[in-house]
């Protein structure tokens, strides 16, 4: 009975000890769920909303110059680098088709001049007249077409660009006989976060500048603002349209685009407070919410130096965010703020 009695009692001290055990790791373990941090409120800042991007300069009108019809190239008239002007000849074709042509043409509209007097005296059948009519428009219409493609004039001033073939060679239509470029206009393509589309209009301002010349500004201005924004990068297009009188620039140059928004007050954190989702460009950061770390998704806005601008629906200003430990923190995580 007495060992029974021992057996009960090392039982139950061996029960409370266990229990003392496991009451102390569920302390622990709820220490560890707390993290020290330090937070910063956040405060409005008045910045000057001045955004830069990258471009690259294209020619403002380019055009191949080719007859629709092959045939033998009788001159190119226009080496490659001669400014032309808006109606210029610059590639005559040969010119047998043209001139049975127009001798045909010719020939047609000395008969329509008669039947058309005889029409008007009533001297003609109808039937005659209409058939006369039919073949001369149809051979003017031929004439005309056999003349464009035989002497190939230039739809703008511009500056020849490329020659790909030489007098007396067979134009097959695989390649363009010459490429004209206007550079007296330019024109860019920058694609702007979806954050400003309320802001950029057309006719803003956008102020250009290449490091091939450094010391100058180029002006230009937003021609088009593209409707839509594309899903995969957030981001909307506008095409700028550059006065390029002096023939500065020159298409394919690298420069940069900066657009003048005025001064707006926003929001500023340290950059190294937003984290980064692993494996996505998704941004978000922690902010204390009643001593928990609350997890927000933000986007990117302009960026200051060590500050970037934060745009979110979840912060305001007040907010408390997480700018020491927040790499460590999880959603819902108990926070130790330190001074």
């Amino acid at each position: 009975m007495k060992s029974t009695f021992k057996i009960i009692s090392l039982l139950a001290g061996i029960t409370l000890v266990l229990s003392s055990c496991g009451g102390k790791k569920t302390d622990d373990a709820q220490e560890e769920k707390t993290s020290i941090v330090k937070v910063q409120k956040l405060e409005k800042t008045t910045v000057a909303r001045d955004l830069t991007f990258s471009t690259v300069l294209q020619a403002y009108d380019k055009v191949a110059i080719a007859p629709t019809i092959p045939g033998r190239i009788d001159k190119i008239l226009t080496p490659v680098g001669t400014s032309v002007s808006a109606g210029q000849l610059l590639v005559q074709m040969d010119k047998a088709n043209y001139d049975q042509a127009k001798v045909a043409f010719d020939n047609l509209a000395v008969d329509y001049d008669r039947v058309s007097k005889l029409n008007a005296s009533d001297n003609i059948s109808k039937q005659q007249y209409d058939q006369v009519k039919a073949s001369y428009e149809a051979t003017k219409t031929k004439v005309k077409d056999l003349e464009a493609n035989t002497f190939v004039k230039a739809p703008f001033a511009g500056v020849i660009e490329a020659k790909n073939y030489e007098n007396g060679e067979l134009y097959n239509g695989a390649i363009p006989i010459l490429s004209l470029v206007q550079l007296k206009t330019l024109k860019a393509f920058v694609s702007i976060p979806e954050t400003y589309f309320p802001q950029v209009k057309k006719g803003t301002n956008i102020s250009i500048k290449s490091d091939i010349y450094p010391n100058q500004n180029f002006k230009g201005e937003v021609e088009i603002v593209y409707p839509t924004i594309d899903a995969g990068t957030h981001t909307f297009q506008v095409q700028v349209k550059i006065p390029n009188a002096s023939e500065t620039l020159r298409p394919g140059m690298y420069a940069t685009a900066a657009i003048s928004l005025g001064q707006v007050q926003t929001l500023l954190v340290p950059y190294q407070a937003v984290l980064k989702l692993q494996g996505a460009n998704d941004r978000y950061i922690f902010i204390n919410n009643g001593g928990k770390a609350k997890r927000v998704s933000v986007k990117l806005g302009q960026r200051f130096d060590d500050q970037t601008e934060i745009i979110s629906t979840e912060v305001k200003e007040g907010t408390e965010i997480v700018v020491v430990g927040q790499a460590r923190l999880i959603d819902g995580e108990k926070l130790n703020i330190q001074k």
